[in-house]
């Protein structure tokens, strides 16, 4: 788990194809990584990666079939920017909220429009996801926890202060960057608890939650 608090800008050093998936090596800039251990996961432009190889500042990581078709790290480069965070420890502080690295899809920047210092940033996500956000809710783009200020359709904008925008990879993005997209625990778990069946496992329907649905379920 991660909290989609920004811990470093790190860059791709090399990358490697093998049998159709990639082997990434990946320098930490200035993550501290003296605690970092073989097999412990650290979110990679929030796509969570498990380190099989460390150097003094440097992990190598494998990324799957998987992880390259659903996530922009197909995409990565040489010398690309890359958002890192270790793992959550039980006893850090939740600055952001709860990040599992399980990216959900992959949405694209539409604008970008400086507010007094800020910027405020908009994104247009898949169709299959956009009902999970919500506005105020929490939405974690390439990594980074951030709150929705508003939503319209499958468009959503986000304010970006100024400390975020330069400890991250935010600042490199530019209208037509495609993001990692994952949406709030929270709105998933729930959607399964309330279609789930109840007396069996026939197939669940996926027909989103209307107001109706949430009425007959006690929701008013």
């Amino acid at each position: 788990m991660f909290t989609g608090i920004i811990e470093a800008v790190g860059k791709i050093r090399n990358i490697e194809p093998r049998g159709g998936d990639w082997r990434l090596t990946v320098e930490t800039g200035s993550l501290d990584m003296s605690d970092v251990k073989l097999g412990d996961s650290i979110a990679t432009n929030g796509v969570c990666l498990t380190a099989i190889e460390l150097g003094a500042n440097s992990y190598v990581a494998d990324v799957s079939n998987e992880s390259l078709a659903v996530t922009t790290l197909g995409s990565l480069k040489v010398g690309d920017p890359v958002n890192l965070e270790k793992a959550l420890r039980l006893q850090d502080r939740l600055g952001g909220h709860l990040v599992s690295g399980h990216v959900d899809g992959v949405g694209k920047v539409v604008s970008m429009t400086p507010e007094g210092r800020s910027w405020r940033y908009q994104f247009e996500a898949p169709v299959s996801i956009a009902k999970y956000i919500a506005a105020k809710g929490s939405i974690c783009i390439n990594g980074i926890s951030l709150t929705v200020n508003e939503v319209e359709g499958c468009v959503f904008g986000v304010n970006i202060v100024p400390h975020t925008r330069e400890a991250t990879t935010i600042q490199f993005l530019q209208v037509g960057s495609e993001v990692n997209l994952e949406v709030d625990l929270l709105a998933r778990y729930l959607e399964r608890m309330m279609t789930a069946p109840q007396e069996s496992c026939e197939e669940v329907s996926t027909s989103p939650i209307t107001e109706q649905f949430l009425a007959e379920k006690g929701f008013k």
